[in-house]
């Protein structure tokens, strides 16, 4: 009994593996596509950084959170439900309320001020553990061990 269990669960992890190998063998990256969707999100990801440089600026911050709620909905209106393009970060630049922060926009919502330590501890994760797992099977590669880059 339980060898006719072993031998199912060897059966599929070999089957998911598979799966697992055609998956990531035919595997693209666009990365152009990842920042397309990245800028379609980000100004919403960036609305408390907004808000906290316009209260830097000497905006009050209700009145500040109120205008980035209005223009924030509008522009989910327009994704959400017309299928268009992200346009807060021009209703932020139309509105005069936020001349303050206009020049430093681009700053503001810079994708590298939202991932935290992330490129780090994936450099780490890959040293530590991954190159490590794979080392005793590189002589088994097909080609050159592939290098992921962060």
């Amino acid at each position: 009994m339980v060898k006719a269990g072993a031998d199912k669960a060897v059966v599929s992890t070999q089957s998911t593996g598979n799966t697992a190998q055609n998956i990531m063998q035919g595997m693209v990256v666009y990365p152009k596509v990842i920042e397309k969707h990245i800028l379609e999100e980000l100004p919403f990801m960036a609305t408390e950084n907004l808000l906290m440089s316009m209260v830097k600026a000497g905006a009050d911050r209700q009145e500040c959170h109120e205008k980035l709620r209005v223009l924030s909905v509008e522009a989910g209106k327009q994704v959400k439900e017309l299928g268009k393009s992200n346009d807060m970060l021009e209703r932020i630049r139309a509105n005069e309320y936020f001349a303050p922060i206009h020049d430093g926009l681009g700053d503001i919502v810079n994708p590298s001020n939202f991932i935290g330590r992330a490129p780090q501890q994936v450099e780490k994760f890959l040293q530590e553990e991954v190159y490590p797992a794979i080392e005793p099977f590189k002589s088994t590669f097909d080609k050159e061990c592939p290098k992921l880059n962060v």
